[in-house]
């Protein structure tokens, strides 16, 4: 039992020396990591309320209808979410594991390589998490002047929602890029990312889709982000909601583990 005492601190704290390492870098810049949070800002305005006064109401799947903004407004937040996590563990990620070697010193320490992944998730899930608190800081503030963004009591757990749609594309990003070779082979990322903004119900629901459609849309990640988010905001609850949970949390896991092994491959060949 004393040896588990000292153990389980330890292997949280050593995770978080690469997460102070990373604030260090950014102290002096960190409006580009805050910045991320603006896209989907000007999405709200521009299409929430812009086009949302030609389009009016739009029906939930339990037979309610909300403003356009209102379904909008959780969709983006699960986007904020993923655009955090993903960017900062894409090219940053690589930039460091391929070109500044940085892990190849860190390992050299009593870190391990299953330290640098999680010291990089908790480290993308800080920026994600910037993004959504930025995000539903202005969702916020525009309910309060009374345009009306949320609309259930539940609202609140947006943002643990969006702290597990971060996780879940931290593991999956960081995985992927261990797999890149070259800058350019991140337009294949790119190639997965902005179809799925598009397509998972963002901007409208997937009952617009032909039922084969819809099926490969309730796969994809940031549907089930969306999915998730959208029914705290909404009160709109099902018992799918648990699905949406389990998917995103499993994708986060089985990504920080394929990380740990691929690391041991790159670092240790």
């Amino acid at each position: 039992m004393v040896g588990l005492r000292i153990a389980l601190p330890l292997a949280m704290r050593r995770p978080t020396r690469l997460v102070q390492r990373n604030m260090l870098v950014y102290r002096h810049s960190f409006m580009v990591i805050f910045s991320g949070f603006f896209e989907p800002l000007f999405y709200l305005l521009s299409m929430g309320f812009g086009v949302g006064a030609l389009i009016g109401d739009v029906a939930l799947g339990d037979g309610r209808s909300v403003p356009y903004a209102v379904f909008v407004a959780p969709a983006l937040l699960a986007s904020s979410a993923m655009n955090g996590a993903i960017y900062e563990t894409s090219n940053n990620f690589f930039g460091k594991l391929k070109y500044a070697k940085l892990y190849d010193a860190i390992i050299a320490t009593p870190m391990s390589l299953q330290d640098v992944a999680r010291g990089e998730v908790l480290w993308a899930l800080m920026r994600g998490s910037l993004y959504s608190i930025g995000f539903l800081g202005v969702v916020g503030l525009l309910s309060l002047v009374g345009l009306g963004l949320i609309s259930s009591p539940l609202a609140w757990l947006a943002f643990p929602s969006a702290t597990v749609v971060g996780y879940a594309f931290a593991g999956a990003g960081m995985a992927a890029t261990t797999f890149v070779r070259k800058w350019r082979d991140f337009d294949f990322l790119q190639l997965a990312i902005m179809p799925m903004f598009l397509f998972s119900g963002t901007f409208y629901p997937i009952d617009a889709y032909p039922a084969a459609v819809q099926t490969f849309v309730q796969l994809t990640p940031l549907y089930r982000g969306v999915h998730l988010i959208r029914a705290f905001t909404t009160g709109s609850l099902d018992a799918t909601l648990l699905i949406d949970l389990v998917y995103l949390i499993a994708m986060g896991t089985v990504g920080l583990a394929i990380t740990s092994r691929r690391l041991g491959k790159l670092l240790l060949a």
